[in-house]
């Protein structure tokens, strides 16, 4: 039985690290722009500030992963008693961190319109931010 187990997070370790970085990577390409205006267009200190924020995306959710990847023993000390449960339990923990990844992404969306709408505040920029191109990572 303890097969089943290792197989679980074996199928579980892939799908949310690939989660984790099909998002980040998604959200801090397009997160670019927004750097890019609350900087006023100085690209070297919004692609470092956008790296920094990506690198602590990734520490988060990665390490919340990892958090809740435990799957406790029941009373009988056999989680998994069929292949439907072993689906089940997968699909909570996939589920769970799915949810607490879209979570994450608004609060960094709401985190980017906030320090734009400061920046144009702050310093009555309303005039658009021509966009530089992206470097590779």
């Amino acid at each position: 039985m303890t097969s089943k187990i290792v197989l679980t997070y074996l199928i579980y370790l892939p799908i949310v690290l690939l989660l984790t970085l099909y998002v980040a990577r998604t959200l801090f390409r397009n997160g670019r722009v927004f750097m890019l205006d609350i900087f006023k267009g100085k690209a070297d200190i919004a692609d470092a500030t956008n790296r920094l924020f990506e690198v602590g995306f990734y520490l988060l959710n990665i390490g919340f992963a990892l958090r809740i990847m435990q799957i406790g023993p029941r009373w009988d000390n056999d989680p998994f008693d069929t292949n439907q449960e072993v689906v089940e339990t997968l699909a909570g923990k996939v589920g769970g961190f799915a949810i607490y990844l879209g979570v994450m992404l608004f609060l960094n969306l709401f985190l980017f319109f906030r320090g734009r709408r400061k920046a144009r505040q702050d310093g009555g920029n309303m005039n658009p931010v021509p966009l530089v191109t992206q470097p590779t990572h």
